[in-house]
């Protein structure tokens, strides 16, 4: 059964326009040569993605475009806050990460809290790509989507940036950490 569509009253709409063009223009550096008016007209067409959006927002994501795809027309909208979002940590990886685990089971999982936002766990390169947009994860970590033969043995990946290096490591899928949770893509 498909889920009812989501969206913003009026007002929420306008507020987070606001927040999403002030910082669309605060931090040009990621979208040049962009245009707002191309990323509203985009967001006009498609007020589900606003609703998605919100949700980046309201868990701490502050979601901005770092890039487009000529291809599809796309902008690509990734969570830029500073440090991994504050409302999507001590997650681990997956549901059968969760579900493995006997005790101390965190609430939920990032591939599955993602799913509920309708947004992507960043793709290595997704996540270096980043990088080269700011500093991120100075202190904190995001996990990452992972390569299947990794995680078919029990592992995950997720990445951070220490000693101005970005470093992609691995763990457990089970593991969960405060200081790590996860950046989403969303594509417009």
């Amino acid at each position: 059964m498909a889920q009812p569509q989501e969206f913003l009253s009026d007002e929420q709409r306008r507020t987070l326009l606001e927040i999403l063009k002030q910082r669309f223009e605060e931090n040009e550096q990621r979208h040049e040569k962009m245009g707002w008016d191309n990323v509203l007209l985009k967001l006009d067409e498609n007020p589900e993605k606003l609703f998605v959006l919100h949700k980046m927002e309201e868990t701490g994501g502050e979601p901005d475009v770092i890039g487009y795809e000529a291809e599809t027309g796309m902008f690509l909208f990734c969570d830029c806050s500073k440090e991994s979002p504050a409302g999507r940590r001590s997650l681990c990886y997956d549901r059968a990460a969760l579900e493995s685990r006997k005790k101390n089971k965190p609430e939920s999982s990032a591939v599955d809290r993602a799913a509920e936002i309708g947004i992507e766990l960043l793709t290595e390169e997704q996540y270096r790509l980043l990088q080269t947009l700011g500093e991120f994860d100075l202190k904190t970590s995001s996990w990452l989507e992972t390569p299947q033969e990794i995680r078919e043995r029990g592992g995950a990946i997720f990445g951070d940036c220490r000693y101005g290096q970005v470093f992609v490591y691995h763990n457990g899928a089970d593991s969960y950490y405060a200081a790590r949770g996860f950046r989403g893509i969303l594509k417009v």
